[in-house]
């Protein structure tokens, strides 16, 4: 299941872990990304706890955790190479998974039509 947040973060759920990134409208939005920080894994975060900060040559900006969970793992890839997010957002470009308290939680979350239309 496909999700997306109002703060520009989409959700891939499976089972109880949801795969976490920003959208390919908020890099664009960023421009060139040059640090990423992630959140530790075994960190545990409520819905809407700055869970990671991005920094590029526009601005920093802060990754909200969507949902209330516990991160089990985190895309080193992206700490060494911010630009990954630029280039694949919706894939490699991802930053943290988390096991979810409450997946149900997550049909709460914006399908991509609603996300299409936020961000219109």
């Amino acid at each position: 299941m496909l999700k997306f947040t109002e703060d520009h973060e989409w959700l891939q759920v499976e089972g109880d872990v949801a795969t976490v990134g920003i959208t390919e409208h908020a890099a664009g939005e960023l421009g060139d990304l040059v640090f990423v920080e992630l959140p530790d894994v075994g960190a545990k975060f409520d819905m809407g706890d700055v869970a990671a900060t991005v920094e590029s040559v526009k601005a920093a900006s802060e990754i909200y955790a969507p949902l209330k969970g516990e991160i089990v793992e985190i895309n080193e890839a992206i700490t060494n190479d911010p630009a990954i997010v630029n280039t694949n957002p919706a894939d490699d470009g991802w930053f943290f998974k988390m096991k979810l308290d409450d997946v149900s939680a997550a049909e709460a979350l914006l399908d991509e039509t609603a996300y299409g239309e936020l961000i219109g």
